[in-house]
């Protein structure tokens, strides 16, 4: 995609100990930008919680306060001689070429303003390009490197198209090449090799991917005698950043309130039992339900899926009928399958029905209960929830290991799983779970006795007293 290099590379092993220097430091910084893109993002999330005019002006900002970085910092970084063995016009004005002339005399170039008024390709291209270590300065490229990681930070969670992905190549490109300029003297790799270390170290310290990152950055320096540097540097880093938080796509999942299963459950999952994360109360209705209390419990939860409970006379014995779904009560809300007594339905209960009508919704197309008009009399009317419902949900018995339900769970891509009891005589279902009730932070509040069970992997901690906001 860069076209970095296709030439040899042969390094030694003084050459080492620079890259392994590379890694750590790289880890840990980027263990900083995961923690600040964190922080950061819980408070956009505030802001984009209210009216679309804080959207706009929380974009504005960001914008204006970028354009005046970008305009403004390269009026500090020197202006340098043209290069001689140069293939292209030197300096260049206008959006292509990468000697940007920027205020600077005939014959000479801004190096800082040639990285800013580039876009992100041409100035991945550029760092990483070989034979290239005298045109960047170790101050321009030290101001460009803590200006993408800082604006990397601000710019992504706003209400335009901002990614993570080649922002972090840019920030650890930049980095690299820093690092490569301080031990040029001892090493042999070029400084264009160190840009490309250094973008493997963030998107490993950051991503905390490694097999798939080591294959995309292999193929942007075609070149398999980089194999051996670019495992150690990915590793290396990964691991230093571990130890002080979690990948970047974790933290905002987290932040953002997704709930998602990891594929191994945690090991204190296998001390409880799902009878020890349902929390009530349980909200079921009857086979044959009177109408204003479907109205009551669907306006005053906001639960997706109820359980159907048939009780005598319509049974011998309280019996677990089946699952109904939040949005077909709605749809028979909407069309007013009433009854006027609380017997069963007939056949012609279908007729007025299609599939259409149970399709799944959109997001933010659905019905919503508040918008159905109903007259007092119609609220002590009946539904048949019988024809409506899943007469064969996924149900574990209230015993089960939480640890297991958890595969279960996840390998099925279940939304709601059915706990009933372990001896008869009871009402028929104990509860229901949702993968909120798999969370850690869910379980932990509800036994926090196991938090300090709780295996953990390697992570620094600050003395007390000591507090980073």
């Amino acid at each position: 995609m860069f076209d970095v290099t296709s030439a040899n590379v042969a390094y030694q092993i003084w050459d080492v100990p620079p890259v392994l220097l590379l890694a750590v430091i790289g880890g840990i910084w980027a263990s900083l930008y995961n923690f600040l893109q964190d922080r950061v993002l819980r408070i956009y999330n505030r802001i984009n919680e209210r009216r679309a005019a804080y959207k706009i002006v929380l974009a504005l900002t960001v914008s204006i306060f970028t354009s005046c970085l970008l305009f403004g910092l390269p009026w500090l970084a020197p202006c340098r001689p043209c290069p001689s063995d140069t293939s292209e016009p030197c300096p260049t004005i206008g959006r292509n070429g990468n000697y940007k002339k920027f205020q600077c005399p005939p014959g000479h170039y801004n190096d800082l303003a040639s990285l800013f008024f580039n876009t992100n390709d041409d100035a991945i291209k550029n760092l990483f390009s070989k034979n290239t270590d005298a045109e960047f300065h170790p101050f321009s490229m030290l101001i460009f490197f803590i200006t993408c990681f800082f604006l990397s930070i601000f710019s992504y969670g706003i209400v335009a198209p901002a990614g993570l992905f080649v922002p972090v190549i840019v920030t650890g490109a930049a980095y690299g090449r820093f690092i490569g300029m301080m031990f040029g003297s001892h090493s042999t790799l070029n400084h264009g090799l160190f840009a490309v270390l250094g973008s493997a170290s963030f998107l490993g310290g950051s991503m905390r991917m490694t097999v798939s990152l080591c294959v995309i950055i292999l193929e942007l320096t075609n070149n398999l005698l980089l194999l051996p540097l670019m495992m150690l540097v990915l590793l290396i880093s990964k691991t230093v950043a571990d130890a002080f938080n979690g990948n970047i796509y974790d933290l905002i999942m987290r932040a953002k309130g997704f709930p998602y299963l990891e594929r191994h459950a945690e090991p204190y999952l296998r001390q409880l039992s799902v009878s020890d994360v349902v929390t009530g109360p349980l909200q079921f209705f009857n086979g044959i339900e009177k109408v204003g209390n479907i109205v009551h419990v669907l306006k005053t939860t906001g639960h997706n899926g109820f359980p159907v409970v048939d009780e005598p006379p319509h049974s011998v014995a309280p019996v677990l009928f089946g699952l109904v779904l939040r949005a077909h009560l709605v749809t028979l809300l909407k069309k007013k399958a009433f009854l006027q007594n609380p017997v069963p339905a007939g056949v012609d209960t279908f007729a007025q029905f299609s599939a259409d009508d149970f399709a799944k919704k959109g997001l933010d197309h659905g019905d919503r209960v508040e918008d159905i008009q109903l007259a007092d009399e119609e609220m002590d009317m009946f539904i048949d929830l019988h024809p409506f419902c899943n007469t064969s949900p996924f149900t574990v018995v209230e015993t089960m290991s939480l640890a297991k339900a958890l595969m279960l769970f996840r390998e099925v891509g279940l939304r709601h799983l059915l706990v009933i009891p372990k001896v008869s005589g009871r009402i028929p279902v104990v509860g229901i779970i949702t993968r909120h009730d798999f969370m850690p932070e869910h379980v932990l509040s509800l036994h926090p006795s196991l938090a300090k069970s709780k295996w953990k992997r390697l992570r620094v901690k600050l003395p007390r007293g000591v507090k980073i906001i």
